[in-house]
């Protein structure tokens, strides 16, 4: 029975113009993504030399990823800290983190005495970001960052960005776009590094003739090291430290990453700093809240944690790196 009969003409009239609606969305969104598409291929064509076929036949070979989209929307940023810090606070992580300090002990020392950042650091970085090269994404690159360029409105902009980073850096590089794997977001090798990060802070520092992030630890080490010394990474200064907060009047506790506050200003609310530091009273400081199961621990973030977040801007993502540096820095201590 046709619709018209069955529902009746008022009612099959509203349905085919809801339909229509829809469609004319469908349409106009379909339209302005193939615009978004053309600027692309003409941005690289008129401002870095690529011809249009060269651009056209790499974005007709990438797909649109529903897994990586359902990926981005569920960041493991967004739990708690007493959710966040048992994924990569283990004691399998730290055994491997011990290893590969033994076993690349000579290019973390050089990269700790040419950049200040220390080895500790670098190792908990890597081992976060990827378990020491075990993990370092499965996603195409190419995929991930035309899905997320083209299909996802929040961050669109960024991710074009990047995408043309990645053409860039493939160039650079030598690189087959089609090849290479990484995170959702397009972040690749041991480090995760982004496009614009490889192609900017990426180091030969085996001097093999190649910046290679996706295969060489020895690389992947500088790298991040540089990363870190072109961040402001302020050699032999305190990261970060717990704090008894009783009066939360005028501290500024949240999560957001601007420092608005000193140390001078902390201390005036009546925090005091460890046995042992000292701290000057112009120096950035801010308490950031750190949900645990039945209670919020409080630390102060000082100039180096802020560069953490730098690599990943997430307070959770900065403290779990300094306290996995920290059970590093420990056990290769007693070893």
């Amino acid at each position: 029975m046709c619709a018209h009969k069955l529902l009746g003409g008022r009612v099959s009239r509203a349905l085919v113009l809801t339909v229509a609606a829809s469609f004319s969305v469908f349409a106009g969104a379909s339209s302005d993504i193939e615009r978004s598409k053309q600027a692309f291929v003409d941005e690289l064509v008129n401002q870095h030399g690529f011809t249009q076929q060269q651009v056209s036949d790499i974005l007709a070979t990438a797909n649109k990823s529903q897994p990586i989209l359902e990926a981005i929307a569920r960041p493991w940023e967004a739990k708690p800290w007493h959710q966040y810090y048992p994924i990569f606070l283990t004691e399998k992580r730290l055994n491997r983190g011990l290893a590969f300090m033994q076993q690349h002990a000579q290019a973390l020392q050089r990269a700790e005495k040419e950049t200040g950042v220390p080895a500790h650091i670098i190792t908990a970085i890597i081992g976060i970001e990827t378990f020491y090269g075990s993990y370092t994404g499965k996603h195409s690159v190419l995929d991930a960052l035309y899905t997320l360029g083209f299909y996802y409105p929040p961050r669109a902009s960024f991710f074009r960005k990047e995408l043309a980073e990645f053409f860039l850096l493939s160039r650079e590089e030598q690189f087959d776009m089609n090849a290479v794997k990484g995170s959702y977001a397009g972040a690749m090798g041991w480090g995760q590094f982004i496009s614009s990060s490889y192609r900017h802070y990426a180091v030969d520092f085996d001097h093999d003739g190649k910046r290679d992030l996706l295969t060489n630890p020895v690389d992947a080490i500088g790298s991040v090291a540089n990363y870190f010394k072109q961040h402001g990474w302020r050699s032999g200064q305190p990261v970060a430290f717990a704090v008894e907060v009783n009066n939360l009047q005028g501290l500024d506790i949240n999560t957001d990453l601007k420092y608005q506050t000193t140390w001078a200003d902390l201390a005036k609310a009546g925090l005091t700093v460890p046995h042992g530091l000292t701290l000057s009273a112009d120096m950035p400081a801010k308490v950031f809240p750190f949900e645990q199961q039945n209670s919020t621990e409080h630390w102060v973030g000082l100039h180096n944690f802020y560069v953490i977040t730098r690599y990943n801007h997430s307070p959770l993502y900065a403290m779990a790196v300094y306290q996995f540096s920290q059970q590093l820095r420990d056990a290769a201590e007693q070893h």
